[in-house]
C-alpha cells in the first residue's frame, strides 16, 4: 500500500477478473483526449484490468431519425457498442469539450445505443475524463455528458478528471509529465476500480435506481430495464 495524501492506494498487483470499455470521444487521429485515453487504458491494465479501447471514429453513425430506425433498424456501429458495454464491467469515457458541451457526434451515439432494451447504459459504473489546451480542461463538456448517460441509468463516478494545457502535459512516451498531476489522475482511476470491483464481486451492495419524474410508468416512458427482448425502444416524438 501507498498513501497520496491521505488517502492509502494499493501497489501489490493482482488480477481483479474486471473488464473495462476505454472510449476516447474524438475521431481526431492526434487528439489529446485520445492520448489521455491511452494512459487510462495503460494504468487499467497495470491495476489488472483487462481493457478495450476504442475511439468514436470506429462508431459512425447517421443521426439519430426514428424513420430510419424503424425502416432499418439501430445501425451497426451503435450495436456493436451495445455490445462492448455488455461484456463489460465499466466504462471510461474521455471527451473533448465542444462550446462548453460533449461532442454532437458523441451524444448522437449515447442517443442511438438508448434505443435498446434492455437499457445498456443502466446500472452501468462510468468515469468521465477530458483533455483540452484551455484552462478548466474540457471540465464543462462533463458536466454536459453526465446528464444523458445519469438519465439512462448509468453509476457516473462522482469524481471526474480534467487534464487542463493538455498540449503541454504529456512527455515523449505519453505520459503525465507532472508527478502531482499523475498520482491524482491514477488515484481517482484507482478509486473508481475499487468501487466496480465491490459491486461485481460483492452483489449484496447493488441497488436500484430509477429516476422518477411523476409521469405514469409504461413501455412509452420505460428508460430502464424492460422484461423484453433486446429490441429498440418506444418511439419518441
Amino acid at each position: 500500500m501507498r498513501s497520496d495524501g491521505g488517502v492509502p492506494r494499493r501497489t501489490d498487483p493482482y488480477p481483479r477478473h474486471l473488464t473495462a470499455l476505454v472510449l476516447s470521444g474524438s475521431r481526431r487521429s492526434k487528439s489529446l483526449n485520445t492520448r489521455l485515453a491511452r494512459l487510462a487504458a495503460r494504468h487499467l491494465t497495470v491495476i489488472g484490468v483487462e481493457v478495450t479501447l476504442a475511439t468514436l471514429a470506429e462508431f459512425d453513425a447517421p443521426n439519430y431519425d426514428q424513420d430510419a430506425e424503424d425502416a432499418s433498424g439501430v445501425p451497426e456501429s451503435p450495436a456493436r457498442l451495445r455490445d462492448l458495454l455488455a461484456s463489460s464491467d465499466a466504462f471510461l469515457i474521455v471527451s473533448p469539450e465542444y462550446n462548453a458541451s460533449m461532442p454532437g457526434g458523441l451524444k448522437n451515439l449515447v442517443d442511438w445505443v438508448s434505443r435498446y432494451r434492455p437499457q445498456p447504459f443502466h446500472q452501468q459504473h462510468g468515469l468521465l475524463m477530458s483533455a483540452s489546451p484551455s484552462m478548466a480542461g474540457g471540465n464543462r463538456g462533463l458536466w454536459a455528458l453526465r446528464v444523458p448517460l445519469e438519465h439512462l441509468g448509468a453509476r457516473v463516478y462522482p469524481d471526474m478528471f480534467s487534464l487542463a494545457r493538455a498540449h503541454e502535459a504529456f512527455d515523449d512516451v505519453g505520459r503525465l509529465r507532472d508527478e502531482g498531476l499523475t498520482s491524482f489522475f491514477e488515484s481517482t482511476i484507482e478509486g473508481f476500480v475499487d468501487l466496480v470491483e465491490a459491486r461485481t464481486h460483492y452483489p449484496s451492495l447493488k441497488t436500484a435506481w430509477i429516476e422518477f419524474l411523476g409521469e405514469p410508468h409504461s413501455h412509452a416512458t420505460a428508460r430502464i430495464d424492460a422484461p423484453s427482448q433486446p429490441t429498440p425502444a418506444a418511439p419518441r416524438n
